[in-house]
């Protein structure tokens, strides 16, 4: 296996713009607001890329102005700033993964857009070079979202970030976003989100929906947001892997031998990890119904060594993938099975307690997992020790996004964000085109081999 299993693959895979490539130190030279983009900070040619214009956007620690403070987020943009359409800002994923170091294949992948846009991306607060950084949470976790960290490890984290914790969430970097499309000096803009940059596409659209041309969602996360038990995502395992095996013509239900493994082993959790890391490096899951097969009837070696070897290439930096902002911003976020975060820490484990005890009486709800799997996730389990903060407001569940062109992109093959989610957001649109590519899994406009993903969205934003 190579490191394109882990999750730091998750986005865009592993390239830079050019490898080495950093933010150009500030230029001397004062930005000209009147110019599209002028009013980002410290324009220059990218270092090690030239083609490309680099620069930085101070934005408020707080929106609210009550604690002091600001931000500077790292911005890049193709040199095209006339671009008769203006600017498409891509959000990458995580949350906890830049945005500046892949430019370079965007601007590849997405290339016969550059005649009618600029695209532009930026790092999210706490990521990239100003990434949010808990050494033992980014051993533990690595550029995975359910690995299981230790207890010390998650208290350590708060620990660093302290109060200011609560100005992760994504609220903020919404807000963040409106303060970089004013120093972009655009009226609108036309957003591309992939994965966790859906839902800040999303969010985004909600708060500002006159500032909103029109959308493009990739593996699909949901306005509401995740669900932290991932009861979408549990029987939405045996689809997939259903169709992976009818496309390399396995001969075994590897459904069936899933839930019969998770039955005599308790490792449903670990599975699923391992499932969600691998789709990246194959859609087809090459190996896994065999894995399955083999523990189901009492020989699990190549299950563990797969599972094991995943893990050890998820590893990955803060700076690639911050575990810290991941944490904060899912903390601050999620609604989970004892509350929101400004629930008491010390009722939490009871009330996580019931909930397993819930889905087991239900078992329908889990298969071919269990009830353990769904309560015993990393994502879930970090937030349920995270000290208690003051949730940020949430638009209503069901409010519609702005009536604007949504482009809705999902694979077939997605564990990551499986494609039912796609279409409960789907319902929150007013004219949605939706496009489900064969064959791919998470993100869909640049790691699919499938070119459908990619032509949709040509035709969507140059009609």
């Amino acid at each position: 296996m190579t490191s394109t299993r882990g999750r730091v693959a998750a986005l865009l895979g592993t390239v830079a713009v050019v490898a080495g490539t950093t933010l150009a130190t500030p230029a001397a030279a004062t930005p000209d607001p009147g110019r599209r983009g002028g009013g980002v900070a410290g324009q220059a040619p990218c270092q090690g890329a030239p083609e490309y214009v680099c620069g930085t956007v101070d934005v408020p620690l707080d929106h609210s102005g009550a604690t002091p403070g600001t931000l500077t987020l790292d911005v890049a943009m193709t040199g095209n700033a006339d671009a008769p359409k203006g600017d498409l800002l891509f959000l990458t994923g995580g949350p906890g993964q830049p945005g500046v170091p892949f430019l370079g294949r965007l601007s590849t992948k997405l290339a016969p857009l550059l005649k009618d846009y600029r695209i532009v991306v930026y790092d999210q607060r706490g990521t990239g070079r100003h990434a949010l950084d808990c050494p033992g949470l980014q051993q533990d976790m690595g550029s995975s979202d359910l690995a299981v960290p230790s207890r010390r490890s998650v208290a350590d984290c708060a620990a660093t970030l302290g109060p200011n914790a609560r100005y992760y969430s994504t609220a903020d970097t919404v807000e963040d976003i409106d303060v970089l499309r004013r120093d972009l000096g655009d009226k609108r803009l036309t957003i591309d989100g992939v994965s966790y940059g859906s839902f800040v596409a999303e969010r985004y659209a909600l708060a500002h929906p006159a500032h909103v041309n029109a959308l493009v969602l990739d593996s699909v996360v949901p306005q509401q947001g995740y669900d932290p038990l991932d009861l979408v995502a549990l029987p939405a395992t045996a689809r997939v892997l259903g169709a992976a095996c009818r496309a390399t013509g396995c001969t075994t239900d590897p459904a069936a031998d899933l839930a019969a493994t998770v039955r005599r082993y308790g490792n449903g959790a670990q599975i699923l990890d391992a499932l969600t890391s691998y789709e990246f490096a194959d859609p087809n899951y090459g190996g896994v119904a065999e894995y399955l097969h083999e523990a189901a009837a009492g020989k699990p070696e190549k299950l563990r060594a797969f599972i094991d070897d995943v893990h050890t290439n998820d590893a990955a930096p803060a700076e690639a993938l911050s575990q810290g902002l991941h944490a904060a911003t899912l903390c601050a976020d999620g609604v989970y099975p004892w509350g929101t975060a400004d629930t008491p820490v010390e009722g939490r484990a009871a009330d996580l307690a019931q909930t397993r005890a819930e889905l087991a009486a239900d078992p329908e709800l889990t298969w071919p997992y269990d009830a353990a799997t769904a309560t015993g996730l990393g994502s879930l389990l970090v937030c349920e020790d995270w000290p208690r903060m003051p949730v940020p407001p949430a638009p209503p569940e069901h409010r519609k996004l702005p009536n604007v062109p949504v482009l809705l992109l999902g694979g077939d093959r997605d564990l990551s964000t499986p494609y039912e989610w796609l279409y409960r957001e789907a319902a929150s649109a007013h004219d949605p085109t939706i496009v489900i590519v064969p064959g791919a899994a998470h993100s869909v406009q640049n790691r699919a081999a499938n070119p459908a993903g990619r032509q949709a969205v040509f035709d969507f934003l140059l009609a």
